[in-house]
């Protein structure tokens, strides 16, 4: 762990509790409503997520690639949801069979991962034709010159944010990898700096899987049965 990881995991959950108190937290609990079976969360970080998950999820699964973090979220976790098992992974190698979950969740975590696509691919790999992928991520701005001071800032707010690319196109990442988007809310991430503002809520299906050949290059739909 670097001195910069730790400071950061420790300084996280400060750093976000105005912008929780002032809706994201909100937003946590109504997109958390829907998640039930078997579900996998990405990227938990401090577990901010944890005490909202309800009695309809059977199986909670949840994965962090930096122990820094992993050290305050399994405090949480013996404290909301002992049942709950935490994984070291980064998302873009989850180390789960295909189709083992119902739901997955992913909340401000598409930003920092290496790579995104990748990540994503994962996601559809590890969820059932019909599962949904519940999301809350900040993305790059509709609004030209927001999206310039994006552009500008981002290998600053990367090194500062614990690795986060402020100006992805996410939802469109989403799309592109094969799941159908079935209703978006855009929101603003209040308490932050105006590059990270731009919020997106909402959820995603996998409507047909996706065979891959080994090189990741031939796609064909696995249409469901």
């Amino acid at each position: 762990m670097s001195v910069h990881g730790r400071i950061f995991a420790r300084l996280y959950d400060p750093m976000m509790a105005s912008a929780e108190a002032a809706g994201l937290r909100a937003h946590r609990r109504g997109l958390l409503a829907e998640a039930s079976g078997r579900v996998l969360e990405i990227g938990a970080g401090t577990g901010a997520n944890v005490p909202l998950y309800g009695r309809a999820v059977s199986d909670l699964t949840i994965t962090e690639p930096e122990m820094a973090m992993i050290r305050q979220l399994r405090e949480r976790v013996r404290v909301h949801a002992p049942q709950a098992r935490v994984l070291r992974a980064p998302a873009e190698d989850l180390p789960f069979e295909d189709d083992s979950f119902d739901v997955a969740v992913s909340a401000l975590v598409l930003c920092t991962v290496d790579d995104q696509p990748r990540a994503l691919r994962e996601l559809l790999r590890v969820l059932r034709t019909g599962g949904l992928l519940l999301f809350i991520e900040h993305v790059r701005a509709d609004q030209p010159r927001l999206a310039r001071w994006q552009d500008r800032l981002s290998a600053a707010n990367r090194i500062l944010a614990g690795g986060c690319v402020c100006n992805r196109p996410t939802l469109k990442s989403i799309s592109s990898a094969g799941f159908r988007i079935l209703r978006v809310q855009q929101d603003t991430l209040r308490w932050a700096p105006p590059i990270v503002r731009p919020l997106v809520i909402g959820a995603a299906e996998v409507s047909a899987k996706m065979r891959r050949t080994p090189h990741d290059q031939l796609v064909v739909p696995d249409l469901p049965s």
